[in-house]
């Protein structure tokens, strides 16, 4: 008995800790409150506003569904016989009885419902399929109501399905086991520990910004963005990085990346092995890419236009400049794609031909389908934005980012809320995870120009729908060869979406579908053999009227496009052309200092250099 006794003190928490952890907590705690409280205080607190018109679309679905009373008692009545079936099944499993097939099962590849006591245990397993059930049932009576219009159901499904995920037990204490079991096991501390890291997470407004990686494990140069190279030119708006060879001869047509400005560029160089700047040097490629500068209120004027003539334009001019050629091979990516078609197209009426060839990763240029980011994109939502950016000059990146997590709000934002404040772990160092959690700004001017005119009105694709530079834009006109790889799973630029915008220009495009998502669907590098890729050969060239006409008649091929784009861009007349590799600092630039720079190491999570 004295021994056991002793084992159970053994497992007791350290007095000395819990008094450490609890008194952090409740400093954390009052300094947030504190702050926020001065805060309202002095600028006065603002009545709620629903600028989205979300409380106005689920009073439509009220009436719409009150006035079909049929349909709601035909709805409750299923649901009560699912549940008539669930309790049956469970009490036979509690008795240890083989009981029926499950009433509701996870989709395939939800990681939720994972740990094996959901299935094993059947208390949760009541509470796992409890919770599906409702989940089905409300979701088949808000998605397809009689008399509602496509957006007011589109701002439906999207908030209930919030709601729904928001809901799961795996986000509660008491009814996820694997939290349980922590919970017994360390006494509450997970959960003490928990706090801390929300109140950690809290910052001095009041507004929850979930860590998803440990951002301290992360250093620019060291261990994300190694590829060696120099910046050879810098303006207000970028820096232009060209990478050290990787071979003794490199490809004559340099090779120039513009990356989206919404994030910052080295998602394309994040370590050695997953590194498509990396790859691409050292498969013979003068590379150079742009580092957008991270905006301030002082660039609130800078627009859609200055990104196009001092940015891409005079990117290529100086890429000319450094290298002595005449014409570069582009690639782009999502919306730096958007902005390189349209300069593409500027460059056309002006007869500037000194782009050899273009590449867009998950780039729409047709905007009528843009999928669920739709929800955030009509008129009232844009002119919310406006205001917020007018008093601040520029859009904040983290309201930007957590956009796109509601788009996988259980991968993106309850697993971690599990993780950080249920388990109480702290979060796991993940490049990819802190490229994603450092966000750029978006100058004022520049943002509600492309929300407008791409996504709300959609003029892009018209022939002289917009105007820039003086030149009425007409992507007819870009005859330039363009290789478009776009990803099949892609929640932010929906491939069938990009497929329709590269139908586009006239010259000879190769459209390629790659396997998984936005990213990880694109960083796909050779050696990790994943994903695959279709390609459609038939029309030599010309891409085939529909997207499910592109994939009726495509071929599907395993491993990376990497490898497909690079026998695309040196089959180019000219592309297979070599010359000595070219160092940096021996161009007609002069190297401002080592890559990557100082443009992409503006944090503004952290408020600081890296």
């Amino acid at each position: 008995m004295p021994q056991q006794t002793e084992e159970q003190g053994l497992n007791l928490p350290n007095p000395a800790e819990m008094a450490k952890t609890y008194a952090e907590v409740a400093q954390r705690a009052s300094r947030i409150i504190t702050q926020y409280m001065e805060k309202k205080a002095k600028d006065g607190v603002e009545a709620p506003s629903d600028e989205m018109g979300v409380a106005r679309a689920f009073m439509d679905l009220s009436a719409r569904l009150m006035a079909n009373p049929y349909k709601l008692a035909q709805t409750q009545m299923n649901m009560m016989w699912d549940y008539f079936s669930l309790w049956q099944g469970s009490m036979m499993k509690m008795l240890g009885m083989p009981g029926a097939a499950p009433v509701a099962v996870p989709q395939k590849g939800d990681k939720r419902f994972k740990d094996e006591d959901w299935e094993q245990h059947f208390l949760f397993d009541f509470v796992k399929q409890s919770y599906l059930i409702a989940a089905r049932h409300i979701h088949e009576t808000v998605c397809c109501t009689d008399g509602l219009d496509e957006a007011t159901q589109q701002k439906v499904n999207f908030f209930t399905r919030q709601y729904i995920d928001a809901l799961s037990p795996s986000n509660f204490a008491l009814t996820n086991p694997e939290v349980f079991r922590e919970t017994v096991k360390s006494h509450g501390q997970n959960l003490i520990r928990g706090l801390n890291n929300l109140l950690h997470d809290m910052n001095e407004d009041g507004q929850l910004r979930i860590r998803m990686t440990d951002t301290a494990a992360f250093e620019m140069g060291r261990n994300v963005a190694t590829t060696p190279g120099k910046v050879v030119y810098q303006n207000e708006l970028f820096q232009l990085i060209q990478y050290n060879p990787g071979t003794t001869e490199q490809y004559k047509k340099p090779f120039l990346i513009v990356p989206p400005w919404i994030n910052k560029y080295y998602i394309l160089d994040l370590r050695e092995k997953n590194s498509f700047v990396k790859w691409a040097t050292d498969q013979g490629h003068t590379t150079f890419i742009i580092s957008w500068v991270n905006p301030d209120e002082k660039m609130a004027q800078v627009g859609f236009e200055d990104y196009m003539l001092n940015g891409t334009l005079e990117a290529i001019t100086q890429v000319c400049a450094q290298t002595g050629e005449d014409s570069v091979n582009l690639a782009a990516y999502c919306i730096g794609g958007t902005l390189t078609m349209s300069t593409l197209a500027y460059m056309a009426a002006k007869k500037d031909k000194r782009v050899n060839s273009a590449t867009f990763f998950t780039t729409m240029l047709d905007f009528s389908e843009p999928g669920e980011l739709s929800v955030f994109l009509d008129e009232g939502t844009i002119e919310g934005l406006e205001k917020k950016m007018e008093k601040r000059g520029f859009l904040e990146g983290s309201e930007m980012a957590g956009t796109f997590n509601m788009l996988r709000a259980n991968d993106l934002i309850w697993s971690f809320v599990v993780n950080n404040y249920l388990m109480g772990k702290d979060p796991f160092p993940f490049d990819l995870l802190y490229w994603n959690s450092d966000s750029t700004r978006m100058p004022a001017a520049m943002h509600s120009f492309y929300l407008r005119n791409m996504y709300l009105e959609n003029k892009l694709k018209d022939p002289g729908g917009i105007e820039l530079g003086g030149v009425k834009i007409d992507i007819r006109k870009v005859k330039t060869p363009c290789y478009f790889i776009s990803t099949i799973e892609d929640h932010i630029a929906p491939w069938k979406s990009t497929y329709i915008g590269a139908r586009l220009p006239t010259g000879k495009t190769k459209f390629v579908l790659g396997g998984s998502g936005h990213i990880a669907g694109i960083v796909n590098p050779p050696a990790a053999n994943k994903y695959g890729y279709w390609t459609n050969d038939a029309t030599d060239g010309n891409l085939p009227e529909s997207p499910e006409d592109f994939l009726a008649g495509a071929t599907q091929h395993a491993g990376s496009w990497w490898t497909h784009w690079q026998e695309w861009v040196t089959a180019l007349p000219g592309g297979s052309a070599k010359v000595p590799a070219r160092d940096p600092a021996a161009g007609a630039l002069k190297a401002l200092e080592e890559a990557p720079g100082s443009y992409v190491k503006f944090r503004l999570d952290a408020q600081k250099q890296d």
